[in-house]
């Protein structure tokens, strides 16, 4: 290619020498056939979409986020219910406070859920709660209020909802 420039540079010069009396630029641009055929390519475009080894990649990522983040779910999960059924051991032993007081009672009777249940909220008739891992959703499974003077325990799991 530079050969080709180089010739036509020198054909440029000696047609200015012999027939031109005022001085030229040493040589005009011209396109080469290469060139022209350059220019007027098209260009394939490729098709669009995604290569099975960039999918690959993309499934590999979302597995292991998915990875991280589900054991990290079931820990919060459990420690939100833990956190519920120890804030329900309160409600009901602040019922049982309050029943206490309120009926002159002493630290070892023991009240009943229906005693307790004006105590706990939501109107005359307020709602027993349940542990939240109960099944059954029901106060007498999932709750044993006990005497006044201790402390209201859950059925459930007696290891770790357990008032401090």
């Amino acid at each position: 290619m530079k050969g080709a420039w180089i010739s036509i540079a020198v054909r440029q010069e000696a047609i200015c020498e012999h027939y031109c009396t005022y001085i030229n630029p040493p040589f005009a641009y011209v396109h080469t056939a290469f060139e022209k055929a350059k220019t007027t390519m098209k260009k394939v475009n490729r098709k669009a979409g995604f290569t099975l080894v960039e999918i690959m990649i993309v499934v590999a990522i979302i597995g292991l986020l998915a990875a991280i983040a589900i054991p990290n779910f079931v820990k919060a999960r459990t420690t939100s219910q833990q956190n519920a059924c120890i804030n329900n051991l309160r409600l009901i032993d602040s019922s049982k406070q309050q029943w206490a007081l309120e009926q002159r009672k002493q630290s070892t009777d023991t009240p009943a859920s229906t005693d307790l249940q004006p105590y706990l909220g939501r109107g005359s008739n307020g709602e027993l709660p349940a542990c939240p891992v109960d099944g059954t959703q029901v106060f007498s499974t999932s709750y044993t209020a006990g005497a006044v003077g201790s402390k209201p325990l859950c059925n459930i799991v007696s290891s770790s909802h357990v008032l401090p």
